[in-house]
């Protein structure tokens, strides 16, 4: 039986649940209150040149979100760079993980790392047979730097905290360990090609917002852009909703945890309180430009420090989209923002003027934007107690920070969009 379905928010969750809703026979009903989709993962402009709002990148384990690009006519082999493993800094020594069985790979690669000593190799391998014989399981309230403490500074420093922060979000020191295990699990150990490194050729908006808003508007869903939900009401029957007065069978909440607390608070103040209660960490991203340079690889690791925002450089030039263009990503950036864009931009200037070789830069580089998400990601600690997809009948929710195995990825967030239909559709007859 057709329902009608309305899906708040036209993030990668809510898009995903869209576009499973649809798939579904359902007429569906989009509301994003921004004038395009796509969320935290969208494209922006700079001077005339399509970037994103923060560079993002996927991994061969994405297994979802590879499958809904398919489902949408994008092809990820068109949109995506495939790259093996790699955390390679400016001297060219690091990481990196060769094709085949993953077991086999990582010790390969951990073998043949020079930057590190025989014995850091030797005690990188013997902790991650450790985690393997714990079946990537630990006590819950350890964080990442706790879990690691016996590996050398130099590999923790060059492979674990640039990890921890790339998967996670959030520093080290303060990241739950359960879900860095996780990540660990699904991305270097699942299978060939788990660990792959998918870096996008294209802005964000290219790769799933735009293909899925037209895939939707073709197939009859309804997008209501620019329209920020006032609230939800019943309507009487047992599972059916208003959204602004008009009537649905049932409702997606894919909207920030802000959002979804505010119009989830008449049916679920508990649950409203719980997406309320979220500390969150920034990202910023640092586009430089430098006519005529291009980087050894398109992904670069760096080393971060007080002085050093930036993490990875990804050269965009290398990706298909700009040359002489460059991505700087400072994640778990709460510090730098508070410092202000501006000293950040500085800052990243300058560590890329020391990280690389003299030569490295055609043309001195300059600044063409600084972009904060200042609640890019959830805070992941240890403990933190997510809100449950289900808010009540005929209401659930979709996002990266629901109730779930993983931190605050696309993955994640496509997964909960097809999940909650799943959920809200249960027990429908077909």
């Amino acid at each position: 039986m057709r329902r009608r379905i309305a899906v708040v928010g036209g993030g990668w969750a809510g898009l995903a649940a869209a576009v499973a809703a649809t798939q579904r026979g359902h007429a569906v009903t989009l509301f994003e209150m921004a004038p395009q989709c796509g969320g935290r993962a969208r494209g922006v402009e700079a001077q005339g040149l399509a970037l994103d709002n923060g560079q993002h990148i996927l991994i061969g384990a994405y297994r979802e979100t590879l499958e809904l690009m398919r489902a949408v006519g994008a092809s990820p082999d068109a949109a995506l760079l495939r790259l093996p493993l790699a955390l390679v800094y400016p001297d060219g020594e690091g990481l990196r993980l060769p094709r085949g069985p993953a077991v086999p790979a990582f010790a390969r690669a951990v073998l043949a790392c020079r930057r590190w000593a025989w014995r850091e190799r030797m005690a990188l391998l013997a902790e991650a047979t450790r985690w393997a014989a714990m079946r990537f399981r630990c006590d819950e309230r350890l964080t990442v730097a706790q879990l690691t403490r016996r590996l050398p500074q130099r590999v923790r420093q060059d492979l674990i905290d640039p990890l921890c922060v790339a998967a996670l979000n959030t520093p080290a020191e303060q990241a739950d360990a359960r879900v860095f295990l996780r990540v660990l699990r699904d991305a270097l150990f699942s299978g060939p090609g788990s660990a792959d490194l998918l870096l996008p050729r294209a802005s964000l908006g290219a790769l799933l917002p735009a293909p899925a808003a037209a895939w939707l508007a073709q197939r009859g869903a309804a997008l209501r852009l620019g329209h920020r939900v006032k609230g939800l009401s019943t309507i009487g029957t047992p599972c059916g909703w208003c959204v602004d007065d008009e009537p649905f069978d049932a409702v997606v909440l894919a909207a920030p945890a802000r959002e979804a607390a505010r119009l989830a608070h008449a049916a679920s103040p508990s649950w409203a309180a719980a997406a309320a209660a979220f500390e969150y960490e920034p990202i910023v991203t640092v586009y430089l430009q430098s006519a005529g340079t291009r980087l050894p690889q398109p992904m670069t690791a760096l080393a971060c420090d007080g002085d050093a925002p930036a993490q990875f450089v990804f050269d965009l030039g290398a990706l298909g989209h700009h040359a002489g263009v460059f991505a700087f990503v400072v994640s778990g950036a709460r510090r730098w923002t508070e410092q202000g864009l501006e000293a950040t931009a500085a800052a990243t200037r300058q560590q890329a003027l020391q990280a690389f070789a003299p030569g490295t830069w055609h043309s001195p580089p300059t600044v063409l934007r600084t972009l904060a998400e200042r609640r890019a990601t959830f805070l992941c600690t240890p403990g933190l107690r997510r809100p449950p997809l289900a808010i009540a009948p005929g209401l659930v929710a979709a996002g990266d920070y629901i109730e779930g195995p993983y931190p605050a990825t696309l993955e994640g967030a496509v997964r909960s969009g097809r999940l909650a239909v799943d959920a809200v559709t249960a027990g429908w007859p077909t």
